[in-house]
């Protein structure tokens, strides 16, 4: 499946390619009548060009090349990219603190956040830009949620939180070790300058599907359990692990026990999401069947 589609982007032509070509592979396995697919509708958001360096201060006397990802979702940056003085924060508390002696102010916010796991890191990948946006800051950097690198970024969501500010400020993922770098030179009171461009762009939601394949229960059918994983990816990768290998294991669950010959009590249902990534599979999921949730017995 990976090989065959390569990445599967939220709102691409590529992912509904692969659902077709799925849909058709598991209604030859399953029958017609146990697998269809449910309207959800999709954000749709594309990269496009993107580079970031360290303008100030050289490094051997050149740039510095920032090894980047920009965050899904996020805005880019004007026509030409933007250049401006950086300042590294190690959390949001020292953030606040920067932003309320007017140090943020017209600067590139290049968050340094300690792993704490993912759930309690990422909130700097998913809000950091509005953060330092509230401050005047006109770009955010945030160090890639993981606990250790091979100088490789990490893209992922972000989210813009009106409540905070309505400006909306260009974020992207930096490897740990250009932000272990930026924290030495900032410690040695070395000024920083970064340049980025970006040409991401959010775009219409459109339309997609989720796809569902069900083993009828034989006591109790109306009673479901449920499996899951996902077919959209990032753009950056095939979404082998994240989450080609969920959705699959999910699949040949069904397989397996439709092979034995065993028959559930329940029904044991399959939903593979679109666009997890970004949102708005698994919403359109809740909100069709809210009414017959209850009828859901494990997860």
């Amino acid at each position: 499946f990976t090989d065959r589609f390569g990445h599967r982007l939220s709102g691409s032509q590529v992912l509904e390619d692969s659902i077709d070509w799925l849909v058709s592979e598991l209604r030859s396995e399953f029958g017609p009548e146990a697998v269809w697919t449910e309207p959800a509708t999709v954000p749709r958001w594309t990269r496009g060009r993107e580079h970031a360096a360290l303008a100030a201060p050289l490094v051997g006397g050149r740039q510095h090349e920032l090894r980047m990802l920009g965050l899904g979702r996020s805005v880019g940056t004007p026509p030409g990219g933007l250049e401006a003085e950086a300042v590294v924060v190690r959390s949001r508390e020292d953030l606040d603190a920067r932003g309320a002696r007017g140090e943020l102010a017209g600067k590139i916010v290049v968050y340094n956040q300690e792993w704490q796991g993912y759930g309690k890191t990422v909130q700097y990948r998913y809000s950091g830009a509005s953060w330092a946006a509230r401050h005047g800051a006109v770009g955010a950097l945030v160090r890639s949620v993981a606990p250790f690198s091979l100088a490789l970024p990490h893209t992922g969501v972000m989210a813009y939180d009106l409540n905070v500010t309505a400006t909306k400020i260009p974020a992207a993922a930096l490897t740990l070790e250009d932000v272990d770098m930026l924290q030495r030179m900032q410690d040695r009171g070395w000024p920083l300058r970064i340049r980025l461009e970006m040409e991401a762009e959010n775009h219409a939601d459109v339309p997609s599907r989720n796809t569902v394949v069900e083993l009828p229960g034989s006591e109790l059918p109306q009673e479901k359990v449920l499996l899951s994983g996902h077919l959209d990816s990032w753009d950056v990768g095939f979404g082998a692990m994240d989450d080609g290998v969920g959705a699959f294991l999910s699949l040949q669950a069904l397989s397996l026990i439709r092979a034995s010959g065993l028959r559930p009590r329940r029904s044991i249902r399959a939903v593979l999401w679109t666009a997890e990534e970004v949102g708005g599979g698994a919403r359109a999921f809740w909100e069709q069947h809210r009414s017959d949730i209850d009828d859901y017995s494990a997860v």
